[in-house]
């Protein structure tokens, strides 16, 4: 036993020392740096719908600086365009299920109006629901091959029916009108239950099947709780839904549809964020969300027990797609210092395939950083998870700035993904903490709903105290540390510079909230169906709650913001309009604070054009570097100039 002890002791000294050696030549390898220019030469794939006979892959990709639809061979070859478009993303959705026709989506420049395309055998493209205004979501194919279903608000802005087209002359029935906010969610393959959910919070949500013949609605939970609709058996016989019905994490339940008898078919210690079966049934596939990243099991239907998939090493699965045949399966791979890569994989022969090279050839992988999950306890106790990125060249001895993160909302996560922004600020010299705020999905559900009617407040204290553990880690200069966020992570960058203002020394608002009552106002009438939902969490703009909605809204208190700001802003966009940065800009600028604003005309919620990707994120860091690290800062007595505006029209 001795022995034993002392061999995994010395394999254990044996690994330390590796490690402290590995990390020792990182930090003295020179840390090459890189342009925006080449971190948005890496390609995004996503997508990937198996051709009828299993020899292409129908994609997405953006490597042209917008999406647009290709094929590529399954087992590995040259990506074909599709489309050409050189303002509008196009997105693959599907190849038909017995031809080589292709379902596409495409909104206006982010406008989120997605409507639903085919591109036809002789290569031209038909919008097949071409009702203005109206949003289209695809749902799916018939089982028997002949038709795909699709959600539409045409006949009433604020929901969405379920309707039934043809795909030979594309004609549409409507299969389920909605009139109640009963959103749909789903069907079996007999067209006979539909799965239907009524959202009650943003966590909760009561979960119905109807019987088409019977016209019957069956409530199928029994509590107020988190569920959600996943599939249908392929025998019509079984529905399964995800809840957190007594748990703090959503597992996986099965209802027989016949009996009504309610079974716990899988458990994880995170949340099960999803489950589907493979077009014959064979293999169920389930996506849990551990501590921030994607663990996917595909299982055995029949014995549940995983098969085995392919080692990537550090790198993981986040995504797979099973042709209809179920012996291919296409996967993508990466990790938060590399973008997924796109693979195929034969289950029969293993045969195994890489489709897609997506970083830039110029980078060198060894100068990305991998996230690292940390926690810290908040002013109350409350503990924070945070990913955490360190730039290489970091240490006691050489000190840098930093970012605390904001991810959007409310409710989001940010996770251990790439991101080309954080990589970026990252390889040029800031470390970068991504807060996961109470408020924060996939911690269980008690810590999701803990902001319900304080934001700006104690999800605040949890960013100022993610500020307070950056500034006593030993190799982070505690007086130089910023705050950054998209849309509610905007909000709470405004939130920061006027109720904390002393707290952070630059802020980056990317389209963020700053008037909770025009926003509330203002949400898209295809929301209808959570808009009550919204307003139990934030608050009811047409109520006495419009008062604490005054009081946490930034615009209204710019007087208090002393710190150098930049915003970003889409002109599309229909969830933060385009006003609440204007207005923002206008009333900081009475302060003569230094104020940048940049406006993208063909942009929305959330920039996707490459050309202004590289335009935004470029400003982000010549602002860092002027007002954080202090970098080419105006002399001291000089006035810097607060009205610098850059906007972009295609």
């Amino acid at each position: 036993m001795k022995t034993k002890l002392l061999g995994i002791c010395l394999v254990i000294l044996m690994f330390s020392c590796k490690e402290e050696t590995k990390e020792k030549a990182m930090v003295e390898r020179e840390i090459q740096q890189y342009t925006i220019e080449q971190f948005m030469d890496n390609e995004a794939v996503g997508g990937g719908s198996f051709s009828a006979d299993n020899s292409n892959l129908l994609v997405s990709s953006n490597r042209t600086g917008i999406y647009n639809v290709y094929t590529v061979p399954t087992k590995g070859g040259e990506m074909t365009a599709i489309t050409q478009s050189d303002s509008t993303s196009v997105t693959a959705q599907s190849y038909f299920p017995n031809d080589d026709r292709m379902l596409l989506n495409a909104d206006g420049n982010g406008d989120e109006i997605d409507h639903l395309f085919v591109r036809e055998l002789d290569g031209t493209i038909k919008d097949i629901t071409p009702e203005k205004g109206a949003k289209a979501n695809f749902y799916g194919w018939s089982e028997d091959d002949k038709y795909l279903y699709f959600g539409s608000n045409k006949r009433n802005p604020r929901y969405f029916d379920v309707y039934k087209m043809s795909i030979e002359d594309y004609t549409s029935e409507l299969i389920y009108q909605d009139d109640t906010g009963l959103s749909f969610s789903g069907m079996s393959n007999d067209e006979n239950y539909f799965a239907l959910s009524k959202s009650l919070n943003t966590n909760d949500s009561d979960l119905f099947l109807y019987n088409v013949k019977t016209k019957e609605t069956t409530k199928v939970n029994a509590n107020q709780s988190g569920n959600s609709s996943e599939d249908f058996s392929k025998d019509n016989s079984t529905f399964y839904y995800t809840t957190d019905d007594g748990s703090e994490f959503a597992y996986l339940m099965s209802y027989n549809l016949e009996t009504q008898e309610k079974k716990k078919v899988l458990e994880k210690s995170w949340d099960i964020m999803g489950i589907g079966f493979t077009s014959e049934g064979t293999y169920m596939v389930v996506y849990v969300n551990e501590d921030g990243k994607n663990a996917i099991d595909v299982l055995d239907a029949k014995t549940m027990t995983p098969i085995e998939l392919p080692n990537f090493g550090d790198k993981s699965i986040t995504s797979v797609r099973f042709s209809d045949d179920e012996k291919w399966m296409r996967m993508y791979v990466g990790g938060s210092n590399s973008p997924s890569d796109l693979y195929t994989y034969n289950l029969e022969t293993k045969e195994q395939n890489k489709l897609t090279d997506v970083l830039n050839d110029d980078i060198n992988a060894l100068d990305l950083v991998t996230a690292k999950v940390v926690r810290y306890k908040s002013f109350d106790g409350t503990v924070i998870p945070a990913i955490y990125y360190l730039p290489h060249q970091a240490s006691e001895d050489n000190k840098v700035p930093a970012m605390v993160w904001v991810h959007g909302g409310p409710g989001g996560q940010t996770r251990q993904g790439f991101s080309s922004l954080i990589q970026y600020m990252v390889n040029h010299g800031y470390a970068v903490l991504a807060v996961n705020n109470r408020g924060s999905s996939g911690y269980g559900k008690t810590f999701y709903q803990m902001d319900d009617l304080n934001h700006g407040e104690k999800d605040l204290q949890d960013c100022v105290e993610g500020k307070n553990w950056l500034a006593i880690q030993p190799e982070i200069d505690g007086d130089k540390i910023g705050i950054i966020g998209g849309s509610y992570g905007g909000y709470m960058t405004m939130a920061a510079l006027t109720y904390t203002p002393e707290e952070f020394d630059v802020g980056v608002n990317l389209f963020g909230v700053t008037n909770w009552i025009r926003t509330l106002k203002s949400i898209p009438p295809y929301w209808e169906s959570f808009r009550e939902s919204l307003y139990l969490e934030l608050g009811d703009p047409f109520s006495a709650d419009s008062t604490r909605l005054k009081r946490i809204s930034p615009l209204f208190h710019t007087d208090k913001v002393t710190k150098p700001l930049i915003v970003l802003q889409g002109a599309q966009d229909p969830r933060v309009l385009q006003v609440e940065s204007d207005e923002i800009v206008a009333g900081v600028r009475k302060n003569g604070v230094p104020v940048e604003y940049v406006l993208f005309e063909d942009e929305g919620h959330g920039f996707v054009k490459k050309e202004n990707q590289i335009e935004s994120y470029s400003r982000i860091l010549k602002f860092l570097d002027t007002h954080l690290k202090k970098e080419n800062a105006p002399i001291e007595g000089e006035t810097e100039s607060t009205e610098i505006e850059a906007e972009k029209a295609n």
